[in-house]
């Protein structure tokens, strides 16, 4: 299946089904814009990692199931994250993300590429996309890569010249290996960077031992913290409210989340933080609507002015949608 035929399968999905987040009646529903959207059709792409992946992700996730998952939520518009295609297939996910974004019959307006900032033949890699309004900007996973990795002379340059294209960099990376985000963002200073998943924090981290259904943490609360503030003190960041659900317990509550939450926000302020869906990633902890309920929770008690912001205004302005 290529992507032509992917999408138009997913056109009659939704014809047939009458499923669409945009033909609701949603004009009292605060609007949301999902900053971290994921797709795969494991017909077209290779994703290498999902070989040790639990099983509920091991299957294509289209647009149709996009729109199922976020039916009655009011979602105007996604912008697609990466999914971390192998190498070969990174022009062909840059060419499914334009297609899709120019069509609309879909909430999806832009997308986040894959790339590998630390190889020599990055710059032409990136340089095609300068001036397509619809890749906003680039991420490398660096969840499992080494200490250092992102500091290396090559990867810097690249981050540089994603600035210089007028796009910003996505930091999905260990918790443990913040300091080394903090001192990229640092030697890029006019690179815009996001912070994806509140800096992978794991909610675990912040419950009693007795609390984490026999789990280890991932990190320890205090040095996330203390690095999550230093790179909230820099100001070409922003920090997406996204994917600690997926590391949640099993019987995880909204009160559970709201430490990593209540952090960021305070942190990062009301101007620079963005809600991210993580679907389907997210089934590892909860759905869709389930995630958003709870974050709705968490952030009940804040001004209705900055929820706008966190859930809809904020994204359109750093994504530059329109």
């Amino acid at each position: 299946m290529n992507r032509r035929e992917f999408i138009a399968t997913s056109a009659a999905t939704v014809a047939a089904t009458g499923c669409t987040s945009l033909s609701r009646n949603n004009k009292k529903q605060l609007p949301i814009v999902d900053t971290h959207q994921h797709l795969w059709d494991l017909n077209h792409f290779k994703l290498a990692w999902l070989d040790g992946a639990p099983p509920v992700l091991k299957r294509s996730f289209r647009l149709a199931d996009y729109l199922a998952a976020t039916h009655g939520l009011n979602v105007v518009k996604a912008v697609y994250l990466e999914v971390d295609v192998i190498p070969e297939q990174q022009n062909d996910e840059a060419k499914f993300v334009t297609e899709i974004s120019r069509d609309p019959n879909y909430p999806t307006v832009a997308g986040v590429i894959s790339g590998r900032p630390e190889t020599e033949g990055f710059s032409k890699y990136i340089n095609p996309h300068w001036d397509n309004p619809h890749i906003k900007g680039l991420r490398r996973l660096m969840e499992t890569t080494p200490e250092g990795f992102c500091l290396q002379p090559r990867f810097i340059d690249s981050v540089q010249l994603l600035g210089k294209l007028d796009k910003h960099f996505e930091i999905t990376i260990q918790p443990t290996q913040l300091n080394d985000a903090l001192e990229l963002v640092k030697r890029c200073p006019d690179t815009r960077f996001v912070i994806d998943h509140c800096g992978t924090a794991d909610p675990k981290a912040f419950l009693p031992e007795p609390q984490r259904d026999g789990a280890t943490p991932t990190h320890v609360a205090k040095p996330w913290s203390e690095a999550m503030a230093k790179l909230a003190d820099q100001p070409n960041t922003a920090c997406k409210i996204s994917g600690i659900v997926a590391h949640a317990t099993k019987d995880w509550s909204a009160e559970q989340l709201a430490p990593i939450v209540n952090h960021c926000l305070d942190r990062f302020g009301p101007e620079r933080v963005m809600f991210g869906g993580d679907w389907p990633v997210c089934l590892l902890g909860a759905r869709f609507d389930q995630w958003v309920d709870a974050l709705k929770e968490i952030v009940s008690g804040r001004p209705a002015q900055h929820q706008r912001k966190l859930f809809h205004d904020n994204a359109v302005r750093f994504y530059q949608l329109t």
